[in-house]
């Protein structure tokens, strides 16, 4: 979602009006206390079979704009889903090819530089026209934890130990951000990557590349930050809450 612009603006100002000292103190971990990259812990990747994450790890993209979240998600979902085409001059599904395939003016304006990002319902919407699109069969269900009352985090848990199964199916949420990292506080997009039921935690594909790379964060973490309403500076987004949307193939 477009955040990037806003947190440098932040930044800029914050060194503007402070010495050293206090330019210091603003510094903060790359992670806060409730998120854990995977950089320091992969043993789940490495011990179980993990089926979306290594379906997804071969595709995983950053958002090509401050806005393209579901963007870039969506193209990471569906080239997992096709899988690897086998022709030589068969291309992948990149993000303008998707925007392309897809032809929607509202995702365009949406994802483009400093666009308005997208509501919970564009993303299922979207997530089903692009299936459409490229022809990939698949259902796809929409849970909004703000709107359903279905939605709740025992269901949640449910859909995650069912995704984990096989790479015939994969979940994508609308989350906030800073809820899990503890740095910007707004709506965004991104693939869930494996779920380790045994310490009940989520690896999130973070397609927010230029800042992480995918890391672990507990369900109840995750659930609440799809619960945060979006901020009031977030414009058309102001008090939009998130969810996950479950595409199943076949």
């Amino acid at each position: 979602m477009p955040h990037k612009f806003a947190r440098w603006l932040a930044v800029i100002g914050l060194l503007a009006v402070a010495g050293p000292l206090q330019a210091e103190e603003t510094n903060k971990p790359k992670f806060g206390a409730l998120a854990i990259p995977v950089t320091v812990d992969n043993g789940h990747l490495r011990m179980s079979a993990a089926p979306d994450y290594w379906a997804l790890a071969p595709f995983y993209v950053s958002q090509q704009t401050s806005s393209a979240c579901s963007l870039a998600s969506l193209a990471m979902l569906t080239n997992a889903l096709r899988g690897l085409p086998g022709g030589a001059e068969d291309d992948l599904i990149t993000q303008d090819g998707l925007l392309e395939a897809v032809d929607s003016r509202k995702w365009r304006e949406q994802t483009k530089e400093d666009g308005d990002g997208v509501l919970f319902a564009d993303l299922v919407a979207q997530t089903d026209a692009s299936l459409v699109a490229l022809e990939i069969k698949a259902t796809v269900s929409g849970n909004h934890v703000g709107a359903d009352a279905k939605a709740t985090l025992d269901a949640f848990r449910k859909a995650l130990a069912e995704n984990e199964k096989s790479a015939s199916d994969m979940i994508v949420v609308y989350f906030n951000q800073g809820v899990v990292t503890g740095d910007w506080d707004g709506p965004h997009v991104s693939p869930i990557g494996a779920y380790d039921a045994r310490n009940d935690r989520v690896l999130v594909m973070d397609i927010d590349r230029e800042w992480y790379v995918p890391y672990w964060t507990s369900t109840e973490t995750l659930y609440k930050a799809m619960q945060r309403p979006a901020p009031k500076d977030q414009g058309v987004l102001a008090g939009e809450t998130g969810g996950w949307v479950h595409v199943k193939k076949g």
